[in-house]
């Protein structure tokens, strides 16, 4: 399959990257953070009426029915300006798992919301401080007709924003299986559940949940109970190839970035970039980047086509983008010298924003070895 582009899919990444070129610059994160917020409620409709969140629904509840490399395109733009959304967690991420799990009624009642914008949705999978889907212990015990939820969930992103969430929890089996998670659908304000919002080092929100007797009704779980683990593995690694678009993004521009800064900045009497130790880090730099951007691509063209190979891809992509995002904003901070680090400088964001991104939807060393695990290792 040709990594390339359609003139489609060319438009919508040059026309997502002028918008949020001019509309949230890394200047606009700097203002949000002086100011206390996270994120912007009049940018996130901007980017609604612009049909961004609807790009992967489903045109018959509304969507675009765009396709997952657009969506992948505009994320990729998201991470150059470090844009704070919830676009991969709602219009990707928890679209995904309803589609997948949803009777026609409940897609009928939440996939037109997702796809306006209207409603705001994510996941809750994560107990501990590493993605571990096998190990969840949230227990959704019968109750009458329905359910009650008692446990936790940590780690939570963008659920400050979310009228609701998708909450992966245990109808059946141990800490351990596969078998036996289920998918209900949990108002933010239900009674007996506790949020506790933390402002990270990236000005992005991440959330401590607390379930104490949360009571459900038969209708909160999508699909079968206890049948959610190939529906739930399928969202995640959406979540993974749409945080590795923003990874490569990230990094891209971070190099850029510093790329220019070498053509300025001068030393001796000549620019620095002129430096032969400084061409060969960049130079190892920008083939890792070239790599990642293919192996997006290829992830997210796989999601269009259902391949077989996806969850492999996936782990590659989050994986290889994790890893080269790092090296990019170290790289950058360490060629920019001791300014690098200061806060009137924007290239220390993109470090911040980077050690966290690594870590969404499962760091590294889980792909790493989800890989491995795929492969037979």
């Amino acid at each position: 399959m040709a990594l390339i582009l359609n003139e489609e899919q060319e438009l919508l990444r040059d026309s997502a990257h002028d918008f949020l070129a001019e509309h949230s610059p890394v200047q606009a994160l700097r203002a949000l953070r002086d100011a206390g917020e996270d994120w912007s409620p009049a940018l996130w409709q901007e980017m609604a009426e612009m049909g961004w969140t609807g790009i992967a629904v489903p045109e018959d509840f509304g969507g675009l029915g765009f396709g997952y490399v657009g969506a992948g395109l505009v994320l990729e733009q998201c991470g150059r300006t470090l844009l704070s959304s919830p676009l991969l967690s709602s219009t990707l991420v928890c679209t995904a798992l309803i589609e997948r799990l949803g009777d026609p009624g409940q897609k009928a009642a939440l996939l037109p919301g997702l796809a306006s914008g209207e409603t705001i949705m994510t996941l809750a999978v994560k107990e501990g401080p590493r993605l571990d889907p096998a190990a969840i212990a949230l227990s959704a015990r019968a109750n009458g007709d329905g359910y009650r939820l008692n446990g936790n969930k940590a780690g939570v992103l963008d659920a400050r924003m979310a009228q609701r969430m998708l909450v992966v929890a245990r109808t059946g089996g141990e800490p351990g299986e596969q078998e036996g998670l289920s998918v209900f659908v949990v108002d933010g304000h239900a009674r007996g559940l506790v949020a506790e919002h933390t402002l990270n080092l990236d000005n992005h929100q991440s959330t401590q949940l607390t379930f104490s007797d949360v009571q459900l009704g038969p209708e909160a779980c999508l699909g079968e109970p206890g049948q959610a683990w190939a529906a739930v593995q399928h969202a995640l690694d959406i979540g993974a190839i749409g945080a590795s678009a923003e990874l490569q993004g990230l990094a891209r521009e971070a190099f850029e970035r510093t790329m220019d800064y070498l053509k300025e900045r001068k030393q001796f009497g000549v620019p620095i970039g002129s430096f032969q130790a400084l061409q060969h880090r960049a130079a190892e730099l920008f083939t890792e980047l070239e790599l990642c951007r293919a192996l997006v691509l290829r992830a997210l063209q796989a999601l269009d086509d259902a391949d077989d190979d996806l969850s492999l891809l996936a782990s590659a992509a989050k994986a290889r983008c994790g890893d080269a995002a790092r090296l990019a904003v170290n790289e950058a901070v360490q060629m920019h010298g001791g300014i690098g680090m200061t806060d009137e400088y924007d290239i220390g964001f993109f470090m911040k924003r980077a050690a966290a991104a690594r870590q969404e939807y499962g760091d590294s060393y889980y792909h790493a070895n989800r890989f491995a695990a795929i492969r037979g290792y």
